[in-house]
């Protein structure tokens, strides 16, 4: 059987019904009208009723996006992917973020060597992308300031 079940677009079944179509084109039959009959057949029979993404447009990204799949996966995910020296500056947000939820100058301390550690090896190692403008965090200092605002 050429087609033995329909699929959405998505690839998963539509149905569990195996459809007998035949094998081949029956003779003297022209290709277009063949596949024609047999699209009418199925839209009589409901095969093509409450697939998934009926009434919205087909997600076109244009002829020339060759990464067009790529963009949709990250979409669908809900990914994003940031140049090294921009996910490194929302790193440092979420850490300063955890330094200030922080109980313990120890955790505090663990926190900033981890970020540093990140800083240093994105400014020695990373050439794509925007540069680096960080340097690493003054243990001291984020202390200082950590203690201060505990109160």
């Amino acid at each position: 059987m050429i087609v033995k079940m329909i699929t959405s677009w998505l690839g998963q079944p539509i149905s569990g019904k195996v459809f007998g179509m035949s094998e081949q084109k029956p003779p003297g039959l022209a290709w277009e009208t063949w596949v024609e009959r047999q699209i009418r057949e199925a839209m009589e029979r409901g095969d093509f009723d409450n697939l998934p993404g009926t009434g919205k447009p087909l997600p076109l990204n244009g002829p020339d996006d060759e990464l067009w799949w790529i963009r949709d996966k990250l979409r669908r995910e809900a990914l994003s992917v940031l140049p090294p020296a921009l996910a490194l500056r929302k790193e440092l947000d979420d850490t300063m973020d955890r330094i200030a939820a922080a109980r313990t100058e120890a955790e505090v301390r663990r926190l900033v060597a981890s970020i540093n550690e990140r800083i240093v090896y994105v400014n020695s190692h990373i050439t794509s992308g925007p540069p680096s403008t960080l340097v690493p965090l003054d243990v001291e200092h984020v202390l200082e300031e950590w203690s201060h605002r505990r109160g």
